[in-house]
Parts: structure tokens; C-alpha cells; sequence
């Protein structure tokens, strides 16, 4: 089964269904719904989207959309490791970037799926768009 690292604009297409994205963005959701594949997130991937979502919904609308999210992602911890390396990698001019493909990379994800890669141009492992994974299976 692949395990999939998504990027935190992938969560918000989905959860604010953010056209043109949202249909390759739901795409994913149902394929590990249907237990096809595995979605990993970082635990800053919660903390983003509730950023996002509480412009436009109150806390407990939004609480209650991150519930339902949590019931299908893996969530990875952010710890010292991840958080060191990002901050020692001058490949990223995002921190937020680096601590996503650090997270990706220290638990053994096989590709991460974002809308920017231009942002991982240096990655080891596949970096690719959620269009390019689904055309891919």
C-alpha cells in the first residue's frame, strides 16, 4: 500500500474545495477511504487548515471538520530531529516546507503530493501534484 505525504494545500483544496483542485483532492481522500492507500500529514497540517478554517467557519464548525479529517490521515509528529534538520537545510527557503519533507522523510513516506513543486525541486523521495498521482494509478 503507497504512503502518501500531503502537502497542507492538498487538505485545504479538499476541505474548502478550492476549484480547480478539489476533485483531485477528494480523488485521494476516497482512495484511502477505500483503504488503497495510506495519507500521512503533519501534525502543522492541523494547525494551518484550522488557521484557514476559522476565517470562514466558527471554532466548533471548524473542530468538528478537523474530527472528521483526523478519522482518515495519519498524523506525524513534529519532534527536535525533524524541526533541526529543517532548520539547517539551506534547500528550503520555506521553513514550513522543510518541516513537511522532513517529516515525509523520517517516517518512510514514499512520495509527498503538493500543488507547489517548485517548492521540493530537491527532494530524494517523488514529490508530485495530486493530477500526476492519479494518472499515475
Amino acid at each position: 500500500m503507497k504512503r502518501l505525504f500531503l502537502d497542507t494545500n492538498i487538505i485545504i483544496d479538499l476541505l474548502a474545495k478550492r476549484e480547480p483542485f478539489y476533485n483531485q483532492a477528494a480523488q485521494i481522500f476516497s482512495l484511502a477511504d477505500k483503504s488503497n492507500i495510506q495519507i500521512f500529514v503533519s501534525a502543522l497540517t492541523f494547525a494551518n487548515t484550522n488557521y484557514i478554517l476559522l476565517k470562514e467557519k466558527k471554532p466548533e464548525e471548524a473542530k468538528a471538520i478537523l474530527r472528521k479529517l483526523k478519522l482518515i490521515v495519519n498524523v506525524i509528529n513534529l519532534d527536535d530531529k525533524i524541526v533541526g534538520l529543517s532548520l539547517n537545510d539551506s534547500d528550503f527557503n520555506d521553513f514550513e516546507d522543510a518541516l513537511q519533507y522532513y517529516s515525509a522523510i523520517e517516517n518512510g513516506i514514499e512520495i509527498i503530493i503538493t500543488r507547489n513543486l517548485k517548492d521540493f525541486q530537491k527532494s530524494k523521495i517523488l514529490v508530485l501534484t495530486a493530477e500526476q498521482f492519479l494518472q499515475r494509478i
